[in-house]
């Protein structure tokens, strides 16, 4: 049976972590037509969930997500502080990433959906819009995630998934898997090719490795100097400490000039010149994120004379979380989980996640 309360973890407003409040007493969300109840077993730290809790994304924020940042909050308040520049209502359940079983239907679902093993697809679309532009609801911003015991999403959105993995490792894909597929597919990887892949210690970058090798590529991964063995576990074929500072000339000694066909980055920062500059001749860029710095500087006659193609992703479509699942069913994805903690103690997940020193995946256990 469905209680009418449950435990989560709130946000009560933009700012640092003392704006997460745990509660026991947070109503269980009703069902609308077309929607699922699921029980959450395990959720994820993401990037988007510490650059809506901070405010990073407003566009007066020109600097790095430092560490400081993801603990303090931003010392403003904007009107667009989330990814879609529109205010966010509080309190909020944030949670992109949601992996569990589904407890109950709404109007127009079937009821032999009940008991599913589920993982969300964090994107909930129009249809009606252009076909990037659909995604038009973040789980976790505009609609409360996976940092509670129970979250009410699109039917169409809890993907049935049959896997041995436990709920832990299936929470780390929603979100950071699917932005890395997204990339990938966007940019039409394929055998043969050389990809450099960014912030590879991550949650999407891991993706970005594991998911260029799967379709024989060649990946040269950036990450830091004390992550190397961990990212060449992954699947790496070369490594370039992010210390270096030198990113072009790395690149050139391991695989020659000019000699990457796409770049897969989630980073940003100064570093962006380089990573044009490494492209050949009808060269990829696409971009994930931007942690190190959102508003690099850019040197344009490598985008104009080379014939570069720049790319941007913020919401996956669905046939990336397609075939995402296809790859967690066949056993071809093994996600890293780096740290599990519970979901009473998230600010210290958040506090560990913002340092940075994780290789994979931070869990939240959400079932106790």
């Amino acid at each position: 049976m469905v209680p009418e309360v449950m435990r989560a973890m709130v946000l009560t407003g933009h700012g640092g972590i003392d704006k997460l409040v745990y509660r026991e007493d947070y109503p269980v969300p009703s069902l609308a037509s077309g929607q699922v109840l699921i029980s959450v077993k395990a959720s994820s730290v993401n990037n988007t969930d510490i650059n809506t809790r901070t405010g990073w994304y407003s566009p007066g924020v020109t600097g790095a997500l430092t560490p400081e940042i993801g603990l303090r909050g931003l010392q403003q308040e904007d009107a667009d502080m989330t990814w879609d520049r529109n205010p966010l209502g509080f309190p909020r359940v944030q949670g992109a990433a949601i992996a569990g079983e589904i407890v109950a239907v709404g109007e127009g679902v079937p009821a032999d959906r009940t008991g599913e093993r589920v993982i969300v697809d964090p994107v909930i679309r129009d249809a009606r819009l252009p076909r990037w532009a659909r995604g038009v609801v973040f789980v976790g911003s505009e609609c409360d995630g996976g940092y509670a015991e129970y979250a009410a999403v699109a039917a169409e959105n809890a993907f049935p998934v049959r896997t041995e993995l436990s709920d832990a490792e299936l929470a780390c894909f929603p979100c950071a898997y699917s932005t890395a597929e997204e990339m990938l597919q966007r940019t039409q990887v394929h055998e043969g090719e050389t990809v450099l892949v960014t912030g590879a210690s991550g949650g999407v970058g891991s993706a970005n490795v594991q998911l260029a090798r799967l379709r024989g590529a060649r990946v040269v991964a950036v990450a830091g100097a004390s992550k190397e063995a961990a990212v060449r576990e992954l699947g790496a074929d070369f490594f370039i400490p992010r210390e270096e500072g030198d990113l072009a000339g790395a690149v050139h000694r391991l695989v020659g000039e000019r000699s990457v066909d796409v770049v897969a980055d989630v980073t940003g920062g100064p570093a962006l010149t380089d990573m044009l500059r490494v492209l050949r001749r009808g060269g990829r860029y696409v971009t994930g994120g931007a942690i190190a710095g959102p508003v690099p500087p850019i040197d344009l006659r490598d985008l104009i004379y080379k014939d570069l193609t720049m790319i941007g992703v913020a919401n996956p479509e669905r046939d990336s979380f397609v075939e995402l699942v296809r790859h967690i069913e066949s056993g071809e994805l093994r996600p890293v989980v780096d740290k599990v903690f519970p979901l009473r103690e998230l600010p210290r997940a958040h506090e560990y996640f913002v340092r940075k020193a994780h290789v994979g995946k931070v869990v939240i256990a959400v079932s106790e």
